[in-house]
């Protein structure tokens, strides 16, 4: 991993006390604050995904005067989007998107809001949900070994399927078909007798291209599009809502500490600009990339049966949710975690 020479940068964190220009903060009011300047570490480009974070750092800068700066690293520029947890841990950086998903045995109490088939009534359910669960004490726990302070989510839609070759017309048509799905996802995928791949986003497009899998599982609409899976492929799922993968932004818990109350606040302060920033995003690429695909009539755009769909998530729903609560019941609360994680999803 290429983390040497940014552990030197990221222990050099300006914190010039008592330096600071006096600026507008959210609510009108002033923000002095000393000199911090922050790198946060993401994978592929900018995309509605990140318009979250992007919210975050604009205002920053622009509510301290240029004092705060968080700055965003497409690309995988610092980090490969698998080594972000490490790179966290290790103080290369002070602040990365990671999804939990890639490397379960990382952080499993998080684990739970990766199961398939979560009954997620609406992104502010959804919202609610991640932020129950990373608040929940197992969570805490299990990102405190990486030297990590969760920030809040990026939340990601339903999940779809989108392919090459003939379009599936059932459930049972994935039967031996190889499909990238993380997480929950991937144990479904198991119980119709497909095969899951859990390799990145990045990774995608070349195995899709290459026939190493038949299909991408990914939040519909956008991500097809961000990584080009739409270019390869010949149909697209519409309706199976498969569940989602939870990929928080998490700071280095001792940049965190750092920092003035002030700026701690002002962070804290932007959160909801930023999770509009991501739904509107959702709403609007939606709406555009839909429409687009209608008007050139390329791709095929499947609905499953609603009473296959029906089975489905009444053998890859339940089953495996109770054998995630089971496998981890040992280790921690696992049944009060996906308690609060079903509740938050319906909206209660």
């Amino acid at each position: 991993m290429k983390f040497g020479t940014m552990m030197l940068a990221a222990g050099a964190l300006a914190l010039a006390i008592p330096a600071g220009a006096s600026v507008a903060s959210a609510d009108g009011h002033m923000v002095k604050g000393p000199k911090v300047s922050w790198k946060l570490s993401l994978w592929g480009k900018r995309r509605a995904f990140t318009e979250g974070m992007e919210h975050v750092s604009e205002q920053v800068a622009k509510k301290t005067g240029g004092n705060f700066t968080i700055r965003l690293y497409y690309g995988g520029q610092l980090s490969k989007s698998k080594e972000n947890l490490d790179g966290i841990s290790l103080g290369a950086f002070e602040a990365a998107t990671f999804c939990a998903a890639y490397h379960p045995g990382k952080n499993e109490p998080l684990n739970v809001l990766d199961l398939p088939f979560l009954p997620v009534k609406d992104f502010k359910a959804q919202r609610a949900m991640n932020d129950a669960v990373y608040a929940h004490p197992a969570s805490q726990k299990a990102l405190a070994k990486w030297n990590a302070t969760i920030y809040m989510a990026n939340i990601l839609p339903q999940y779809e399927y989108m392919g090459k070759g003939n379009p599936p017309q059932s459930v049972a048509d994935f039967k031996g078909k190889t499909l990238r799905a993380l997480g929950g996802m991937g144990a479904a995928a198991l119980l119709i007798g497909a095969t899951p791949s859990t390799m990145p986003a990045s990774e995608t497009y070349t195995a899709l291209q290459r026939g190493t899998v038949d299909a991408i599982g990914f939040p519909y609409t956008y991500t097809f599009v961000s990584y080009k899976i739409v270019e390869i492929s010949d149909w697209v799922t519409t309706n199976m809502k498969l569940g989602s993968v939870n990929c928080p932004t998490v700071f280095n818990t001792n940049s965190y500490n750092k920092l003035p109350q002030q700026y701690k606040d002002l962070l804290e302060s932007l959160k909801d600009g930023a999770y509009a920033s991501i739904e509107n995003a959702y709403v609007a690429q939606d709406a555009k990339n839909i429409a687009d695909w209608k008007a050139e009539g390329r791709l095929k755009m499947v609905e499953i049966p609603e009473n296959e769909m029906a089975e489905f998530r009444r053998v890859a729903g339940q089953p495996v949710w109770t054998k995630w609560v089971e496998d981890h019941k040992d280790k921690f609360a696992a049944q009060e975690l996906f308690d609060i994680a079903f509740a938050k999803a319906t909206g209660k």
